[in-house]
Parts: C-alpha cells; sequence; structure tokens
C-alpha cells in the first residue's frame, strides 16, 4: 500500500456513487493506521490518519462520511466500497444499522447479505462431488452499503477494518 492509495480509493468511491445514481452525495473516504496501545494498564486503540507506510499485519481501518449535499431525503442510497488489493477484510468499523450490509468475492459483480455461500467440487471417496460452503470474511473483495434513508445535509459514516498482507 502507498500514498496514492487513499486518493485512488476516493475516486473510485465519488464515481461508484455518481454512477449509481446517488448524486448529490459528496464521499469522503479517511484511513487510518489502527495500533492497540496500553494506557493506564488498560489496552485502548490509537488511530494514525493517512498511514504512509504500513507492514504485514498492520491494521487499517477504512471510513468514508457520506453526506447529503442536496435538499431533499435520499431514500435507497448504494455506497460501495472495495477491498483493497494485498489486504484481507476483517470487521465492520461500527454498527452498521444505519444501512443494509451486503458483500461480495466476485470484485463488486454481485452482492448478497452475509454468510456468503459458494459452491466447490471436490473428490470424495472417488468421486466428483459439489458442495456448497461458507465463504470466509477474509475472502470479500467489495462492501455495499444501502442507506435505507439519509436527510438532507446528513452525514453517515461507513467503514471496515482491513489488515495488510
Amino acid at each position: 500500500m502507498n500514498t496514492r492509495t487513499p486518493i485512488l480509493l476516493t475516486a473510485l468511491l465519488v464515481g461508484t456513487a455518481l454512477a449509481q445514481g446517488a448524486a448529490p452525495l459528496n464521499l469522503d473516504l479517511s484511513m487510518s493506521l489502527v495500533r492497540s496501545v496500553k494506557v493506564d494498564g488498560k489496552v485502548t486503540e490509537q488511530f494514525s490518519p493517512s498511514p504512509k507506510n504500513v507492514q504485514p499485519g498492520d491494521l487499517i481501518s477504512q471510513v468514508v462520511n457520506v453526506r447529503n449535499t442536496g435538499g431533499k431525503v435520499l431514500k435507497n442510497v448504494p455506497v460501495t466500497l472495495p477491498v483493497p488489493k494485498n489486504t484481507v477484510y476483517m470487521a465492520p468499523e461500527k454498527d452498521m444499522s444505519v444501512a443494509r450490509t451486503e458483500y461480495s468475492i466476485d470484485g463488486g459483480k454481485t452482492f448478497a447479505a452475509a454468510p456468503l455461500k459458494k459452491k466447490v467440487t471436490v473428490t470424495e471417496n472417488g468421486k466428483t462431488v459439489t458442495r456448497e460452503v461458507e465463504v470466509k470474511p477474509n475472502e470479500y473483495t467489495a462492501v455495499r452499503w444501502t442507506i435505507s434513508e439519509i436527510s438532507a445535509n446528513q452525514t453517515l459514516k461507513l467503514g471496515y477494518r482491513v489488515q495488510v498482507r
């Protein structure tokens, strides 16, 4: 990951929202390096905005602020955020009850609510068998939130964490 990543993802987000007819929206992506530190004997999280250098195993928080810049309520607004290359999806950034969350394992072509399922072909006792298995979150390649309603001038925070490979 390099310092250009936040700029590229911001451009992707704006293009995604506009392509999905969600304008007038302002999408602002921020990325922070998350570190666990001990303060007075308690473990807390420390956030370093816009990390320039990350190492394998580092935890990154990605948060997109979605702001309705229009003068009326918008309904069923989709916002898509790709999981950056060389990272693994870990967990939502916070409670996302303000939106329906769906995940993709094919680069954002299709989305479904968790737990996702996929078909795999295996050999059992010399026979080829197709089984449906649950997809692990580390296989997610994109996340899409559908905001049921966002009022004029309202801002919502959506996001998740990834771990650098």
